[in-house]
């Protein structure tokens, strides 16, 4: 493969992990928000929290995405990548390792 697909291929990955990210995290927002009438203390404050968090994780890698050639957003998005883990956060792992071995080759 070529260097300019495998830059596409990191892109894409980037990307559409970042998307899964903040889906993941909206729905995750909503979801703790309608636990709120139940009775708990720390629940509902705990997820909704984590859900903001993954919503910023994932503006930051779309944002990101399109920068995987350079060294410095290639180590934010596996440090984001291993930060939100799920699918969207393995998405990101992968698209900013790519990024650094394209770096290097």
């Amino acid at each position: 493969m070529r260097t300019g697909s495998l830059g596409q291929l990191a892109y894409v990955l980037a990307l559409i992990g970042g998307i899964i990210l903040v889906v993941q995290g909206i729905l995750s927002f909503l979801g703790m928000a309608f636990l709120m009438f139940v009775p708990s203390i720390v629940g509902p404050i705990g997820g909704s929290y984590w859900g903001i968090i993954e919503i910023v994780l994932g503006i930051i890698a779309i944002m990101g995405a399109r920068r995987t050639s350079d060294l410095t957003w290639d180590i934010i998005l596996i440090v984001i990548g291993i930060i939100a883990g799920g699918l969207g956060g393995l998405l990101v792992l992968l698209g900013g390792i790519i990024g650094l071995l394209l770096r290097f080759i």
